[in-house]
């Protein structure tokens, strides 16, 4: 019963894969619309930067933030200093 339901998951997007690349033809970008006025294209290095650099520099500004205005309490971080193996009722008693 489970290889059935395997084959079928796998015709299904089999089939659907081909229709999406019958579908999708890349012939049609090559043909301008109307008004259409494409700018100049990007170098490797603005490429590069604008699509990994930035974002990377993005991601770091927003972890230093976080981490520099972090204002949680010393006690509900969970290091190693403050792990108790015993429950506070039981350390009194």
């Amino acid at each position: 019963m489970d290889k059935k339901n395997a084959l079928r998951a796998g015709a299904l997007a089999a089939g659907t894969t081909l229709m999406m690349l019958l579908m999708s033809s890349p012939a049609l970008a090559l043909t301008r619309d109307d008004g259409d006025d494409p700018g100049t294209g990007l170098s490797v290095i603005e490429t590069v930067g604008l699509y990994v650099l930035i974002p990377i520099a993005l991601f770091v500004v927003i972890a230093g933030l976080v981490l520099v205005l972090d204002r949680s309490k010393e006690e509900h971080r969970v290091t190693s200093r403050n792990i108790r193996t015993r429950s506070k009722a039981d350390a009194k008693a």
